[in-house]
């Protein structure tokens, strides 16, 4: 096919149409960086890479350059956390704050911060006052403790045991009540309202949140201590954590896991003081073992038995080892558990009490106190896996003397059935666990536990 139009007019009528921008939708030129946010990449930069001292270089320039940044301010506060300057993280986050009141993140963070005060605080106090003197203790205490509870929840959609709950303990009320102390995780709040920041829309949501008038079951049953040291004492946030608090304390529940708080109980004659622990900041932090000590120190000063409870280790049906060195679990440090049980009982622990890996562990005696690794699932309705090992839970007595020193316990093996519903097993699988998984584990410091399920000392 031949041109119709000389080469010269198609030239001409080419020139005479208006320019257009070679690409179009070209983005105008971005405005020239400030001072202030060189400031602030080189400190997220820093932060990144774990040098807390040049990050709150470059952000404290950042906050002098630009002070309504509150991106400056917001980071410089992460920068202190990581020095452990709680003093300086607060004064950050009150110019955030003030700045943008309600940010995201200030209040639960600030919770955090201030619970870090406190045992600062408490610390103080402890090693400027001597302990007070006490008669020497006598007699023994009898205790039942169990791994993890959750008694239904309703979030996302109601998913709550029959007849709600008022005979959900029934197979399992006489055993667990029967002992001078019982003590449960309670996993999860206690709360009737409030909103959760832990589901995004379309993903799988683990978010538990139990109606407050569930704690009246743990009442029912004898429970005394309760730890709230786990990943889902937060799932609703700093307004749950605070009611799930109040709703235990009616109850005349002892609680512990929020920075500072310690259960304490008169037992036969015998201050018992229990402690929580878990992996994170969002309670007292195990993997924080200087703290830890501390903290456990100061209370076998100024109580006669000490208790410490931990949420730590791997999670499923494979967790049921305790390695030799830290766990983790999708990236999470979960801690180095032989490492903070046996530093917590040489600082004067004299029961240690594990959960969060969902499945029974081993038995371990060291310097003459009991380690339970992992004490289960005991009652977790209508939201955990319950296949195989995940079901078999454990009722678990401990007898000590006056002085801490294990004498002896049972092993009284559960299950959970249907949706989760906590009941005695008769093909008593705990027992048979927890006896190979101790030798499997512990050798020579194994607890012994026979085929009728007493525990002995190696």
């Amino acid at each position: 096919m031949r041109l119709r139009w000389p080469l010269a007019a198609l030239a001409a009528a080419l020139l005479a149409l208006p320019l257009l921008p070679l690409f179009a939708g070209t983005p105008e030129e971005a405005p020239p960086l400030t001072e202030a946010d060189v400031r602030f990449a080189e400190g997220v930069a820093a932060l990144k890479a774990k040098d807390p001292a040049a990050a709150e270089a470059a952000l404290t320039a950042c906050t002098t350059l630009a002070p309504a940044r509150v991106d400056c301010w917001w980071e410089l506060g992460w920068a202190r956390y990581l020095r452990g300057d709680w003093e300086g993280v607060m004064a950050a986050w009150a110019q955030v704050e003030r700045l943008e009141p309600g940010h995201p993140g200030v209040a639960s963070q600030t919770s955090t911060v201030k619970g870090k005060l406190a045992i600062e605080a408490l610390l103080r106090q402890w090693s400027g006052e001597a302990p007070p003197p006490r008669p020497k203790p006598t007699g023994s205490i009898r205790l039942r403790a169990v791994g993890d509870v959750m008694m239904g929840s309703d979030f996302p959609e109601p998913w709550m045991p029959e007849q709600d709950g008022a005979t959900y303990f029934a197979d399992v009320a006489a055993a667990l009540g029967d002992a001078d102390v019982t003590f449960v995780n309670l996993e999860g709040p206690l709360c009737d309202g409030g909103s959760t920041n832990k589901c995004k829309e379309g993903s799988m949501c683990y978010a538990f949140r139990t109606p407050t008038r569930y704690g009246k079951l743990l009442q029912d049953v004898g429970v005394d201590l309760a730890s709230t040291a786990n990943n889902h004492a937060f799932d609703f946030g700093e307004t749950c954590r605070a009611r799930t608090e109040a709703t235990l304390k009616q109850l005349g529940i002892a609680y512990s896991g929020r920075h500072g708080t310690v259960a304490v109980k008169q037992v036969n004659g015998l201050s018992v003081a229990m402690i929580g622990f878990h992996t994170s900041d969002s309670a007292h932090n195990l993997n924080d073992q200087k703290t830890a000590v501390a903290l456990v120190s100061g209370l076998a000063a100024r109580h006669d038995l000490v208790i410490v409870s931990f949420h730590g280790g791997a999670e499923g049906s494979k967790a049921v080892h305790v390695p030799n060195g830290p766990e983790s679990f999708y990236g999470e440090d979960r801690g180095d558990l032989r490492r903070f049980t046996h530093a917590v009982i040489d600082a004067g622990a004299d029961l240690v009490l594990g959960h969060g890996p969902h499945v029974l562990r081993g038995l371990e005696v060291y310097n003459d106190r009991l380690i339970a690794y992992s004490l289960g699932n005991f009652a977790t309705f209508g939201r955990f896996n319950l296949k195989g090992a995940l079901g078999v839970g454990v009722i678990l007595e401990v007898e000590l003397d006056a002085s801490g020193k294990f004498l002896g316990g049972q092993v009284i093996p559960t299950m959970q059935v249907g949706d989760g519903v906590p009941m005695l097993d008769p093909e008593r699988r705990a027992v048979t666990q927890m006896s190979s998984l101790s030798a499997e584990d512990f050798g020579a410091r194994a607890a012994q536990v026979s085929a009728d399920g007493v525990i002995r000392a190696p």
